[in-house]
């Protein structure tokens, strides 16, 4: 006889030694998928869930949760690499082809105020005061013995009328803690939610709830210029592009060329020596330090302020030849791979970029601290509002140019 799928959603099954009766809730075609696995194993034909049984335990799963504040990017092929002319003649960002895999990205910089919400939790929580103490920005990056900075010291941070406002003087450290904490915070949230009780210490819920979203991270340098560039508002017909682009949105002005902000600038950047803002009574940009993160047009993608207001930390290391060294697909640089060279009296392998176990044959001023960041700030002219453009700056240092935001990764897709 033969069985067709319709005959196995209603067989009967002897499992353990007992008659169980199936109803499978399979999806399409009666074959299972993540969400709809059925209840019984479809290579063991042994029951999902049963208590009585000590079964394996399938979670409903109804796909990855809506994560705060998070923007999906679709992931595909993109050209990345620097479109402005190499003023610097570094040629450390060259085109090239590479594919990005979809993932989540903030919708916006962390701002002052969601910085301090951190800073409350760790203070009201079992943190020690050391790690309370290791999460304060810096808030002297607005110190300059030439200018008069003083207010924005004190004011920047706490002050109300600062909430949301790109957070500054953090560094790229302190950017990496902030988004496990925040993993934490989400996550036991969700679970409560859920109806699921877990201990509070370290926040670990178990990927197979069902409930959990994945990490919280700092963005790679691909991933970054990939959704700046935002490449799938040029699509035109069948997997074509009409054009590239110099900065987040189309064109080579820096003003919207339509409606009723036609002439206003796109982003928050120094227009020249001195000008930072335009002049009282048309402050074009409407910011001589930073701005409100939702301030100006966002880009295809629906994220703002990916060019100007502030730069931004991603996860890479700097090297000035990452685009010949990694992988076309999800492409990252971590750490000194690659860089590896040999004593030739002792055999010994070290990092060229390792000053500490390589001192007296240290041959270059880029180390492992030294991380990328991305897009031009409000001190910065619009050359560096260009994705492709990058600097790179020690992974323990901050200024009052640089915040960042956070991403994730799409968990279960193949795309």
């Amino acid at each position: 006889m033969k069985r067709t799928a319709s005959f196995f959603k209603s067989a009967l099954l002897v499992v353990g030694g007992s008659m169980v009766l199936t109803s499978c809730f399979l999806g399409g075609g009666g074959r299972p998928t993540s969400v709809h696995p059925g209840a019984l194993s479809t290579t063991t034909g042994l029951a999902y869930n049963d208590e009585d049984n000590n079964g394996f335990m399938v979670n409903p799963y109804s796909g990855q949760p809506e994560g705060p504040n998070l923007v999906f990017i679709e992931g595909g092929r993109a050209v990345v690499g620097s479109f402005e002319e190499d003023v610097l003649n570094r040629r450390d960002n060259l085109e090239r082809t590479v594919s990005v895999a979809s993932f989540y990205m903030d919708e916006t910089e962390i701002a002052n105020i969601h910085w301090l919400e951190y800073l409350h939790y760790l203070n009201v929580s079992d943190s020690s005061r050391e790690v309370y103490i290791s999460a304060l920005p810096d808030t002297s990056v607005w110190v300059s013995r030439l200018a008069y900075n003083d207010p924005y010291v004190d004011h920047y941070l706490r002050y109300p009328g600062f909430r949301y406002f790109p957070v500054v003087g953090v560094s790229w450290v302190q950017a990496n803690n902030y988004a496990e904490w925040r993993t934490r915070a989400v996550n036991m949230k969700l679970a409560e939610d859920a109806g699921e009780e877990y201990a509070e210490t370290d926040g670990r819920i178990p990927l197979e709830s069902g409930v959990v979203l994945p990490n919280y991270r700092l963005p790679s340098e691909a991933e970054w210029e990939y959704a700046a560039t935002a490449l799938i508002g040029t699509q035109w017909l069948d997997e074509n592009q009409t054009h590239q682009r110099i900065y987040p949105w189309d064109g080579h002005a820096l003003r919207n060329p339509y409606g009723k902000e036609m002439g206003y600038f796109l982003a928050n950047f120094k227009r020249g020596r001195g000008d930072y803002a335009g002049i009282a009574g048309k402050l074009n940009d409407g910011a001589l330090i930073t701005s409100y993160i939702y301030e100006f047009p966002p880009n295809d993608f629906g994220l703002y302020n990916m060019a100007g207001n502030v730069s931004e930390w991603v996860l890479d290391v700097y090297r000035p030849m990452s685009f010949q060294d990694f992988d076309d697909l999800n492409p990252i640089r971590r750490d000194g791979y690659l860089d590896e060279t040999r004593n030739v009296a002792t055999g010994e392998q070290y990092y060229n970029s390792d000053i500490e176990n390589n001192p007296e044959g240290f041959t270059s001023l880029i180390t492992d601290e030294a991380r990328v960041y991305k897009g031009g700030s409000w001190k910065d002219i619009a050359y560096w509002m260009s994705p492709g453009t990058r600097r790179y700056l020690d992974q323990d240092s901050s200024t009052a140019t640089i915040g960042f935001r956070c991403a994730m990764i799409r968990a279960g897709s193949n795309y």
